[in-house]
């Protein structure tokens, strides 16, 4: 999906790229142009240096997501020394889950997350079948194991599921802090039988 030199897989933003990254711009966030259901998706993230644009504390430092359906949110941010509510930490199942673990590096460094998601399934009337799962590593820790999501991602609300499409686009949230990204790609998983 970003192999540091080409944004072709993705609209929106658009965001700066320059040495093998691409950055978050204030012009808004991406998606990718195709759509997706059960995938494995990699991606490196860096939060900037203190100081550079940062206000540094709480949901203000290296603030921004990776959403799946454009809905499912794994947050990103800088937690590293940075305390916040757990739900919204990094790695956290935004609004619904924190992570098992805080697994942060320092600001500046390059930071992994390898998550397998599962996609929720919907009866023909449009009920929930079965919720969306994710199992998330953070620099390689497993941080979510097999976890159920309890409905799409909101903010200050009980999360709940409508039904929708069984793909749908990765979007990168812009939340107004110069996030950076590089070696992006997802794989599609099919469900065993």
């Amino acid at each position: 999906l970003f192999d540091g030199a080409s944004t072709d897989a993705w609209e929106g933003g658009p965001w700066t790229v320059a040495d093998g990254a691409m950055t978050v711009n204030g012009r808004g966030g991406i998606k990718t142009k195709e759509t997706f259901g059960d995938c494995q998706l990699h991606l490196e993230w860096r939060a900037p240096l203190l100081g550079d644009g940062e206000p540094g504390k709480g949901q203000g430092r290296g603030n921004s997501g990776v959403f799946f359906f454009g809905r499912y949110e794994v947050q990103i941010l800088d937690c590293y020394q940075n305390e916040t509510y757990p739900d919204g930490m990094t790695a956290a199942l935004y609004g619904q889950e924190p992570p098992m673990v805080n697994a942060c590096r320092p600001p500046g460094e390059w930071q992994t997350y390898d998550i397998c998601f599962q996609a929720p399934r919907f009866k023909d009337d449009g009920t929930l079948e079965s919720p969306a799962i994710a199992t998330v590593f953070h620099n390689g820790v497993c941080v979510h194991h097999a976890r159920p999501l309890i409905g799409a991602t909101r903010h200050r609300d009980v999360a709940r599921y409508s039904a929708h499409a069984p793909t749908g686009p990765i979007q990168l949230q812009d939340h107004g802090n110069p996030i950076s990204f590089r070696n992006i790609w997802i794989r599609r998983l099919q469900r065993a039988q």
